[in-house]
C-alpha cells in the first residue's frame, strides 16, 4: 500500500533518505541559499538548497521560476538541525519533481482571511482550505465523528445506511425537496428518521447512521443549511426517554473526553477555545421552568404564545443558565407540547410529550424522544396530525410487534460550529448548501 510519509512524521526519520511530496508554501531565495517551506495537510517544513553546491545548481533554477502553491515531490533527506526555527529539522533534497505547477494568480490570499468576502472564499473553497486553520476543522471534526461513533461500536450498535430518495412526502411536506424520479416524483430525505424506526421493527436493537439531510427551508441564519449531516441513533428495550437521554450524554462525554486529548493544545492554539468535558449527570429542566428562571434571573419575558418551544434568545440564555445553576455546557430541556412535535414521538398517560432537546453553548444540537411503538396509539396521533396515505407505509411497520425504542440526531456541522466557535455553519461544512449556495 502506498504511504506517503506526512510533515508531522518527519521527526520519526532523522537522517534517513525518503520521498516528500507537498505544496509549495513558501520560497525565500538568498544570496547563497533557497528556504522553501513545503506544505501537507498535516503541517509544515523547510527544505534548505545551499546554491554553493554544484551538484544543486539545476534544482536551484528550478526552484528560483517554481510560483508558490504549485506541488512537488522531493527525493531527500531528513536532517535534525535546532538552528532551524521550523520544528529544528530541514530536507536536503537530492532531487526535486514539480508534480503540478500553480498557473495565474489566487484569487486571494489565504492566509489573510480578515478582509476577504465570506463568499469569495466559498466560491473558491479549494483555496480556503488551504489555510491551516480552515483545514484543521475538518480533521478535528472527523475525530469527533469518529469518537462518537467509536463509543457506539463499543455499546454493540449497528451502522447501516437508509435511502435519502423517498417516495412520500411524509415528515413535513413543505420542507421536502421534490425531485423527478424518472415517471414519477420523489423527495429527498429529512432524516432517517422511518427507516431507523423500521430497523427497530426488524428487531435490530441499536442501530446509528452518519449521512445527510434535506431541509427546503429558506432560513439565512448562521445556524441553518438546506443540505447537512447528521448523527443519527436509535435502539430498543428503553424504560423511558430518560435512557435516550443518559445515551446522548455518555456518548459526548466520551467523544469530548477524547478530542479534548488529541486536539485540545491546537484548538486553543488556533480557535482560542477550551475542550470542556461535561460531568455526568447533564441537567434538565422543562420548558416552562426554564422560561420562569430566564423571567426571574435576567429579566427576560416572551408573549404565552411564543412559550411552544425556544426562542433563539431563549436558547442563548439557556446556556447561561446551566452555567449559572449547574456549572454545566449541556441541558436537555424537556416538557415540550405535544401538538408541536412529530406525531411518531410518544405521550405519556397524560399526554406529556416523551421527548427533549439538548442545548450546548446556546443552540439547540439535539431532538430527541421515545417513539410510539404501539400501532393504535399511532394509528390515532396519525389520524389527528391529519396524516394519511404518505404514512401508512410507516405504520405498517409497527403492526406485528415493535419493541420500544428511542433515538435522537445530532447536526455534525453545527456541532463543529459550536465546538471551536466559528461563526456560521457555512464555515464548518466542507461545502455549504442554502436557500442561495448550490455552487461549487
Amino acid at each position: 500500500m502506498l504511504k506517503k510519509i506526512n510533515a508531522n512524521e518527519l521527526k520519526n526519520y532523522f537522517g534517513k533518505e525518503i520521498d516528500f511530496s507537498g505544496f509549495v508554501d513558501t520560497i525565500r531565495d538568498k544570496k547563497w541559499v533557497q528556504f522553501v517551506i513545503l506544505r501537507d495537510a498535516t503541517g509544515t517544513v523547510q527544505m534548505t538548497i545551499e546554491k554553493s553546491e554544484e551538484k544543486n545548481k539545476e534544482m536551484v533554477e528550478l526552484v528560483s521560476n517554481l510560483p508558490v502553491e504549485s506541488t512537488v515531490k522531493v527525493k531527500c533527506k531528513v536532517m535534525e538541525n535546532p538552528a532551524v526555527k521550523l520544528n529544528g529539522m530541514e530536507l536536503i533534497p537530492e532531487s526535486i519533481e514539480v508534480t503540478s505547477k500553480r498557473l495565474g494568480e489566487l484569487p486571494f490570499n489565504f492566509n489573510d482571511l480578515v478582509n476577504v468576502n465570506l463568499d469569495t472564499r466559498l466560491d473558491n473553497r479549494f483555496i480556503d482550505l488551504r489555510n491551516e486553520k480552515n483545514m484543521k476543522i475538518f480533521q478535528i471534526q472527523s475525530s469527533f465523528v469518529e469518537y462518537m461513533r467509536e463509543f457506539l461500536y463499543q455499546n454493540d450498535f449497528t451502522e447501516i445506511h437508509t435511502p435519502k430518495f423517498i417516495g412520500a412526502a411524509s415528515e413535513s411536506g413543505s420542507e421536502v425537496f421534490e425531485v423527478k424520479y424518472f415517471d414519477r416524483k420523489a423527495y429527498l430525505a429529512q432524516s432517517p428518521q422511518f427507516y431507523k424506526q423500521m430497523a427497530m421493527a426488524a428487531g435490530m436493537n441499536r442501530i446509528f447512521e452518519v449521512a445527510p439531510c434535506f431541509r427546503a427551508e429558506n432560513s439565512n441564519t448562521s445556524r441553518h443549511a438546506t443540505e447537512f449531516t447528521s448523527f443519527d441513533v436509535e435502539f430498543s428495550y428503553i424504560n423511558s426517554y430518560q435512557d435516550v437521554m443518559d445515551m446522548e450524554s455518555e456518548m459526548i462525554t466520551y467523544a469530548l473526553n477524547k478530542l479534548k486529548d488529541k486536539w485540545g493544545d491546537t484548538i486553543k492554539e488556533l480557535f482560542g477555545q477550551d475542550v470542556i468535558v461535561p460531568t455526568m449527570p447533564f441537567p434538565q429542566m422543562k420548558l416552562k421552568d426554564i422560561y420562569d428562571e430566564l423571567e426571574e434571573r435576567y429579566g427576560y419575558k416572551v408573549d404565552e404564545s411564543e412559550k411552544t418551544d425556544l426562542t433563539t434568545e431563549a436558547e442563548k440564555l439557556v446556556y447561561r443558565l446551566a452555567k449559572d445553576k449547574f456549572n454545566h455546557e449541556f441541558m436537555f430541556v424537556t416538557h415540550f407540547p405535544a401538538e408541536k412535535r412529530a406525531f411518531y414521538h410518544m405521550r405519556d398517560e397524560n399526554g406529556v410529550l416523551q421527548g427533549f432537546d439538548l442545548i450546548w453553548r446556546g443552540v439547540e444540537i439535539t431532538s430527541g424522544a421515545q417513539r410510539e411503538h404501539r400501532y393504535d396509539n399511532l394509528c390515532k396521533v396519525a389520524q389527528e396530525k391529519g396524516l394519511g396515505e404518505d404514512v401508512k407505509f410507516y405504520l405498517d411497520f409497527f403492526k406485528y410487534g415493535c419493541p420500544p425504542h428511542g433515538g435522537f440526531a445530532i447536526g455534525v456541522d453545527r456541532l463543529t460550529m459550536l465546538l471551536l466557535d466559528v461563526p456560521s455553519v457555512k464555515e464548518s461544512m466542507f461545502l455549504f448548501r442554502g436557500p442561495n449556495r448550490l455552487n461549487p
